[in-house]
């Protein structure tokens, strides 16, 4: 048997829980728990094959959370807001990972946590997918479980789905449709959210019981908008849109993504210094963009 310290990664076939599990797998001191619920699917098998032990389990079930935490040293957890547009379930979620990793004593939790921001501007702002992950954040701190909390950025991947840029109606230019003023917004590649959590692994003793805040680096929707036009050779500009217009577009979650974006115009903690010492290989925007053109062919 393997010496290695075990680490259960919730969510281990979705694309932070994975990127986490397969920087994980590269590690000499550590080893996965892949947990999932659904050991059949694809990105599953794909764990396997790459030496990771695979574990059904569901979030929502607390004698599923037992044991598969049952052993482990450590657990990375992301709870899920989006399945259910639930900010209940998400904080019922993380409760029981966190009562359940105090009960076993695990020596280390990374939570993939954020601010809660009804909390923080006294009610004036709400946004459900960052209040609960807040609530959890508190809940694991008080329960005095050793857990560190990631705070993660918005995804360079967001550019090739929600935030991707749209053809304009009065001329052959796209626009990026951000409502973030002139104020930068942080960004960070999910595939190099992997590596910077296995350096806070290494480290508890700097990182326990405190929040990080990752970022690869932060541009106004203008610089991304200068970038893409360089990369994919099409005239991308900043559309300029107010949080206020933003919201009335009328997609599910617009309300909620305009008022995440209000707080982000309140510069949120992101350390891009730190980032980059955690992962010195993190991504630009510019090389991501450049590694994924293929995704913007369509344009």
């Amino acid at each position: 048997m393997t010496s290695k310290k075990v680490i259960a990664v919730f969510g281990a076939t979705g694309s932070q829980g994975g990127s986490v599990a397969r920087a994980i797998l590269e590690d000499k001191d550590f080893s996965v728990r892949a947990l999932t619920r659904d050991v059949t699917r694809p990105a599953a098998l794909a764990l396997r094959d790459l030496g990771a032990e695979v574990v059904k389990c569901d979030l929502n079930d607390q004698e599923a959370v037992k044991g598969a935490l049952k052993g482990a040293y450590g657990a990375f957890l992301l709870t899920t807001y989006w399945d259910d547009f639930s900010k209940e379930k998400e904080v019922q979620q993380g409760k029981i990972v966190a009562d359940a990793s105090k009960e076993l004593g695990l020596k280390h939790v990374v939570y993939s946590g954020l601010e809660n921001v009804k909390k923080l501007t006294k009610g004036k702002l709400e946004v459900p997918h960052y209040d609960g992950k807040g609530e959890v954040e508190e809940y694991f701190w008080n329960l005095g479980v050793p857990m560190t909390s990631v705070r993660v950025p918005a995804y360079y991947e967001n550019f090739l789905k929600g935030l991707k840029p749209v053809k304009a109606s009065d001329g052959d230019y796209y626009n990026l449709v951000v409502p973030m003023k002139d104020i930068p917004m942080d960004g960070i590649s999910v595939a190099d959210v992997g590596p910077a959590v296995v350096s806070i692994f290494r480290s508890p003793e700097e990182f326990l019981g405190k929040a990080v805040g990752l970022s690869a680096e932060a541009l106004t929707v203008q610089q991304y908008a200068d970038i893409l036009s360089k990369v994919l050779g099409k005239v991308i500009k900043d559309a300029k849109i107010t949080p206020e217009a933003y919201e009335k577009l009328g997609f599910p979650g617009a309300q909620e993504l305009a008022n995440m974006m209000r707080f982000f115009h309140m510069k949120p903690d992101r350390d891009v210094k730190l980032t980059h010492r955690l992962h010195p290989k993190v991504k630009s925007f510019s090389q991501f963009v450049s590694e994924n053109k293929e995704a913007f062919k369509d344009l």
